[in-house]
């Protein structure tokens, strides 16, 4: 076997331009595949994670089919005695009408979803506030942070405007209050509360006659991978009530569930892509093949076997495959590696959550390995037709 691999090497090193050509459609297939994961499943983490920062946190609780009724301090007291959770806070949710008045005139009104929070447990249970990049956070009953669109359809609000936000109660009937405007919220991609306004959980509750209900509570995890554990401990302690908890991952399907199709889709395609490069393989394997009719030929007339020859041909196919899916592997590593330390983002939108998905890359890789190996068969059968007599006469 020794002797047969240096041939392969030889005559595989000897032809430069063809071995460069080689080694670039398996790099180039493989690395297709890396850009493709690191964009389109950075995106989908991208979402989970900004989900679980802004919305939803690493486990949701609601009601089946209204508002919970129980206590704040009954959930967040139950929570609190698990070790692995961090945080809790409970919101409220709702819609209402804002305008705002500037010199006495009414410059804008628009329809808006209201977020009414728990300042001080908000901010440890989630990072919305952090988005708040122009003023600062609820601090006050009568304070309120604007979205960034909501804003821009308030005809430009800034902090420090008076703005009159009317609810519907439960009764149906209109109650109106004024807020000063504390803070502009602006998420990359528009993840958090944009196009939304956020308000104090109590003065929500007032506006709305809903005393001490909750739309739902965000459970910040100190280890997210104890969520689901702990979302069946919760729905076995009350077993009476009609709460739903899930984790980011359940909470989110809705919006989560096109968009992974759609990665599918596009690995799918990657893999085509690397098919492809396996057809590049055989054009420049049937290549060699031609250019080294004479040393086939020679090899045949020392006595070499049709399975020598075959053999040679295939390693030299390995050889390919494992140089290019090593260099391949190598410069999706690198991309993957600059993504994730610049974190990488399109026209503003979320940042890429990047991870290193080894057992993706490891399959990648022997995927390739495989494929040239598959593509140097049908050349290294060739090979082995010819005869000693007819290889020289051909030259």
């Amino acid at each position: 076997m020794a002797y047969r691999m240096r041939l392969a090497k030889r005559m595989l090193f000897s032809k430069k331009g063809s071995l460069v050509g080689a080694v670039l459609a398996v790099t180039v297939g493989i690395l297709v595949i890396h850009v493709n994961f690191v964009i389109f499943q950075g995106l989908y983490d991208a979402m989970v994670r900004d989900a679980k920062d802004y919305s939803i946190g690493d486990v949701q609780i609601t009601d089946e089919s209204s508002l919970i009724t129980k206590s704040d301090l009954a959930i967040i007291g139950w929570f609190e005695r698990i070790p692995s959770v961090e945080a809790v806070a409970p919101r409220l949710s709702g819609t209402g009408e804002i305008n705002v008045t500037k010199n006495g005139e009414l410059i804008e009104e628009t329809r808006v979803p209201v977020v009414g929070v728990d300042p001080m447990r908000d901010m440890r249970a989630s990072t919305v506030h952090k988005t708040v990049n122009e003023g600062s956070y609820v601090f006050a009953r009568n304070s309120i942070v604007l979205g960034s669109n909501v804003a821009s359809d308030l005809g430009g609000a800034v902090v420090g405007d008076s703005v009159k936000l009317m609810v519907v109660d439960r009764w149906g009937e209109e109650n109106i209050r004024r807020f000063i405007v504390s803070g502009i919220a602006d998420s990359p991609g528009g993840q958090g509360f944009d196009y939304s306004v956020v308000v104090h959980i109590d003065t929500l509750r007032d506006m709305m006659a809903r005393e001490g209900e909750t739309s739902s509570f965000l459970v910040r995890m100190a280890d997210s991978s104890q969520s689901a554990q702990v979302r069946d401990l919760f729905l076995r302690s009350f077993p009476s009530e009609d709460f739903v908890a899930e984790t980011v991952e359940e909470a989110a399907e809705s919006r989560l569930e096109g968009f992974r199709s759609g990665i599918a889709m596009i690995n799918m395609i990657g893999y085509f892509g690397m098919m492809s490069s396996a057809f590049a393989i055989v054009t420049i394997q049937m290549m060699l093949v031609n250019g080294k009719t004479r040393e086939i030929g020679i090899l045949r007339a020392l006595g070499a076997r049709r399975r020598d020859v075959l053999i040679v041909f295939i390693l030299q196919g390995m050889l390919i495959g494992a140089i290019g899916a090593g260099v391949g592997t190598a410069a999706g590593l690198g991309y993957t590696f600059y993504a994730k330390e610049t974190k990488m983002s399109f026209n503003n939108s979320l940042a890429l959550e990047v991870s290193y998905d080894w057992v993706k890359i490891i399959q990648t890789a022997l995927t390739s390995f495989a494929l040239a190996i598959i593509a140097s068969l049908y050349p290294s059968y060739r090979a082995t037709r010819l005869t000693p007599v007819e290889a020289i006469r051909a030259v």
